[in-house]
């Protein structure tokens, strides 16, 4: 196989960029990461189009083939890994997994907007709209819908770690750094996906990402 890289964000704040990179931690693939520090000074959308036709990471090589946009790196790498099991089996469950995976890609703009990503510290006090507590209230349900109907045999959404649950992990962060109220389904979710090994050691790596980003942080530039 060809060597796989993939190009990153700011593990602080690139919710996008962590989709991609859990998941190939969880095929247990082998892949080279390239970090490009998005809004330090000198990078520029031309620099990162060296990388990614969009001009925006997360961004896969393998071999000659570029793929970007977190779902479709997530369908490439499921196709890479069968033996992973990135997809639920079951036609049923694997059906609604591409849909709520889907929803979160193009959805849950408020959310976004209201609770950026920062793995880097806690964040208390944050006024949420009332558009952001719909998305919130949202999130929760399809949590609470697909342990209930496809959870058995494990403590994700689908029971075994999938696209899924990649694609919302980074809105389990958020509602770590902002302590936000959840039910006991999503607050066990919440415990499951921080645990994971490779999740631990994505927050660990941001939190070593250079003193510039604290700067940006404290004029509000953050990623979403």
């Amino acid at each position: 196989m060809a060597e796989l890289t993939l190009y990153i964000g700011n593990r602080s704040y690139s919710s996008w960029s962590l989709r991609p990179w859990l998941l190939l931690k969880q095929a247990g693939a082998t892949f080279d990461e390239v970090v490009i520090p998005l809004r330090a000074p000198g990078v520029r959308t031309p620099e990162i189009q060296r990388h990614s036709p969009s001009g925006k990471v997360p961004a896969l090589k393998h071999g000659a083939l570029t793929v970007w946009e977190s779902l479709a790196i997530g369908e490439y790498v499921a196709e890479l890994f069968p033996e992973a099991k990135l997809w639920p089996e079951a036609r049923e469950a694997r059906a609604v997994a591409r849909a709520v995976s889907a929803e979160m890609a193009s959805g849950f703009t408020a959310l976004r907007t209201a609770l950026p990503m920062n793995v880097r510290r806690k964040i208390q006090g944050v006024a949420i709209t009332e558009a952001a507590s719909q998305d919130i209230a949202r999130v929760q349900s399809i949590w609470g819908d697909c342990r209930s109907r496809f959870g058995q045999g494990g403590e994700f959404l689908f029971g075994r770690f999938s696209v899924a649950d990649a694609m919302y992990a980074p809105v389990a962060t958020r509602f770590d750094t902002y302590g936000v109220e959840l039910d006991a389904v999503s607050r066990r979710y919440v415990a499951s996906i921080l645990g994971l090994p490779a999740m631990q050691a994505w927050i660990a790596k941001a939190k070593e990402e250079p003193h510039i980003i604290e700067e940006y942080e404290a004029i509000g530039v953050v990623g979403k």
